[in-house]
Parts: C-alpha cells; sequence; structure tokens
C-alpha cells in the first residue's frame, strides 16, 4: 500500500530559476476555462488537478508504480509546504495498460474531466497516441519517454523529464568504442517505438565513431523466446551486446544469452538496473553489465540520498531511475505552476519551458523540442547495483 508523505519531509535542495515573464508568453489568455484555447493566467480556486498516466497492469506496471511514487511524492512534498498560492495539487491515477489505443482514450477522458496537465506516460508509444489529443486541448504533459519519434511530434505541450534515446545511446557508444576500445559490437533490438528508436541511436552513434555492428537483429517487442536471434549473433564472436528492448525483454535476452555460453558483455541504456530487469535476468548473469544512465543509483551524491530517504519513507522500498525521473517532472511543473500562479494551456506550457532547473538528473532547461536534460552517464552493475565509472 503506498503511504502519504509526512508533512515534515524535506523539501529538495535544487536551485530553481524561473524567468519572471513565464506566463506573460504570446498565445497565453488572461481568462479562460483550464484546456481551453490557450489556456488561462487568470487566478483561480480549489485543487489543481493534474492527471498521473502510466501502466498501472501489465508488464510494465512496474515502472507505472515508480512514477506515481516519484510524481506523488513531489506533490506531497508541494502541498505540505502549501501548494500553488495555497491551493492544493491533487493527482488522479489512470491505467494505461501500456497500450496505445487505451491511453487516447484516457486522453480524451481527462480533458473532459477538467486535469490542466498530465504526467505520464513511462512508454513512447503510448505518450506518441495520446499527444495530438492532448495538444489540441491544450494540456501540458511531461513524459518519461525517451524515443525520438517524440521531438517529431513537435507539440508545445510535449515536455521529457529526461534524455532522448540518442544521448544514452551515443554517451554509451562512445564509452564503448573509445574508452574500452571494443570493435565488435552486436545489437538485439525489439520492434515497437522505443526498440526501434534504440536500434537507431545506437546505430548513428556507432556510424559517427566509424564503426558497423557486426550483427543486427531485430524481434519482436511481445517475443519471450529470443534463442533464434542471439544463436545468429553468437556466430559472429561479439565482444558486446548492445540491447534495446524494454525491461522483461531485456532480462531475458540476458538469461538466455548467457545460457547459450555466450560471454559478451551487455550494454544498455534506461532499462538495466531496473528491478525489473535484475530480477528476470537474475542478478548474477547482469554482473558487468554498462549502463549509460543520467541517475546511477540512490547513494551517487547528496540530493539523490535526500530523495531516496524520503521516498522510502513515504513507500517502504526504495526508488530507481523511473521514480527519480517522475520526481524531477513534477518539479519542473511545480515550478512552472509557482512562477504563473496556477495557469493553464499554452501560458502553462510556456512556464514549464522558462523554467530551470537542478534535479537528480541534472540540471533541467527546455529547448523548443520539449527537451530539457541533454547528459548521461557510464555505470557497471555489479551484484544489483550500479556503480558509477569515471570517464
Amino acid at each position: 500500500m503506498i503511504r502519504r508523505s509526512s508533512a515534515a519531509a524535506i523539501l529538495p535542495a535544487a536551485a530553481i530559476a524561473l524567468l519572471a515573464a513565464a506566463c506573460g508568453t504570446p498565445g497565453g489568455s488572461s481568462g479562460g476555462s483550464p484546456g481551453a484555447g490557450g489556456g488561462s493566467t487568470k487566478a483561480a480556486s480549489g485543487p489543481i488537478k493534474i492527471a498521473v498516466v502510466d501502466a498501472q497492469s501489465g508488464s510494465s506496471s512496474d515502472l507505472g508504480q515508480f512514477e506515481y511514487r516519484g510524481v506523488k511524492l513531489a506533490v506531497d512534498q508541494a502541498n505540505a509546504a502549501g501548494g500553488i498560492d495555497g491551493r492544493k495539487i491533487s493527482l488522479g491515477l489512470y491505467d494505461d495498460q501500456g497500450d496505445p489505443t487505451v491511453g487516447t482514450e484516457l486522453a480524451r477522458k481527462i480533458a473532459s474531466e477538467g486535469y490542466i496537465a498530465m504526467f505520464g506516460t513511462a512508454e513512447s508509444a503510448v505518450t506518441l497516441a495520446m499527444a495530438p489529443i492532448l495538444e489540441s486541448e491544450h494540456i501540458p504533459n511531461i513524459t518519461s519517454g525517451q524515443s525520438t519519434k517524440l521531438l517529431a511530434v513537435g507539440s508545445p505541450y510535449l515536455f521529457l523529464n529526461g534524455p532522448t534515446g540518442l544521448t544514452y545511446d551515443s554517451t554509451l557508444a562512445k564509452y564503448l568504442v573509445t574508452t574500452k576500445g571494443y570493435k565488435k559490437i552486436a545489437m538485439l533490438t525489439n520492434n515497437d517505438s522505443y526498440g526501434a528508436g534504440e536500434q537507431s541511436a545506437f546505430t548513428t552513434s556507432l556510424k559517427s565513431l566509424g564503426l558497423t555492428p557486426v550483427a543486427a537483429e531485430v524481434v519482436p517487442a511481445d517475443q519471450a523466446n529470443m534463442t533464434p536471434a542471439l544463436t545468429a549473433i553468437r556466430g559472429k564472436d561479439p565482444q558486446v551486446l548492445f540491447i534495446g528492448a524494454e525491461e522483461a525483454q531485456s532480462g531475458l535476452i540476458v538469461k538466455q544469452a548467457r545460457a547459450l555460453g555466450m560471454n559478451a558483455v551487455i550494454a544498455e541504456g534506461a532499462p538495466a538496473g531496473t528491478p525489473l530487469f535484475l530480477s528476470t535476468a537474475g542478478v548474477s548473469d547482469t554482473n558487468g553489465t554498462i549502463v549509460s544512465s543520467p541517475y546511477l543509483g540512490n547513494s551517487v551524491n547528496s540530493a539523490a540520498q535526500t530523495f531516496s530517504s524520503a521516498y522510502q519513507a513515504a513507500y517502504g522500498s526504495a526508488p530507481e531511475l523511473h521514480g527519480a525521473k517522475a520526481y524531477d517532472g513534477a518539479q519542473v511543473m511545480i515550478a512552472a505552476l509557482k512562477a504563473c500562479h496556477g495557469c493553464t494551456g499554452l501560458a502553462l506550457a510556456n512556464a514549464i519551458r522558462a523554467v530551470h532547473y537542478s534535479g537528480l538528473l541534472g540540471s533541467f532547461a527546455y529547448n523548443n523540442q520539449g527537451v530539457g536534460i541533454f547528459a548521461t552517464a557510464i555505470g557497471i552493475l555489479n551484484d544489483g547495483k550500479i556503480h558509477p565509472v569515471s570517464t
């Protein structure tokens, strides 16, 4: 059961700098109802309704739970400190089941129910399906998706709470090739929007370094038996196996690769190091995995330790990357709402874009594509924990 964080929870020691004119930008209106037209900068009363849309059932439900808890922790802390000009933030949780069709239905639902903003989803495919509806309803969305396809949407209402897949993969490729000197790198990705994005980003990153993968296999996103693809890869005798798939499937890939006797170093971005990845693969089989991430664990610095302690006190379990991403995204939204005094629509989107925030993942400053953070770091998995590497 999720327990409410106490009013004494320590607020994050993040440095937040806001542009004073955040809500006076072109496109914001001086009146109107939430979600209508360009939005509203007019003072309002009552709770500020924000939806959290993430998988709460199905294979991605653990990510959805991490994300909801990260958002809720930030919101509970903000409400305990007085909210937004005395108004409390009210969260509504919706289960997208990891399904884009369900996501589109939920986008219409939250618009009809008066939510002025949205957190989520963790799945790029679901976010992509929801984005046109949220844009037409003028509902700003801070997503945990990382596919570069999100940038092509071109919506002024869509923001990422972490780096794109290209950032993860370019950092990883540079470490593997330039720092470690690996030449024989194979790839195994799936065919959904995340996997396709990873396949493209990592291939592009290797090409920039003068390398072509020795093998590049693609499997269906719902496939559980990767042995045929792994057998083909094994025949190329790679030094490194790059994986581009979600947590559960990535774990199965590692488990099956080791069962085939493959000793290649595993390399991956965000899914590696998550509890689902570790439990599926088995901790011992993940040892030595090279991880590219903007959040290398709960003890990497004092900010992560403070966040982890508050999260642990609230929920009785430790956070990971997705909880930290969601917490940062919620802090950005809260900062924007404070700066514009609870504005809505395009005025709120402009206020989000004006936020500069020093968070758990790094320093956020949004560009016109909705990307606010542009770096990851390298870590090595050992005994189920990510150990930062000096690069």
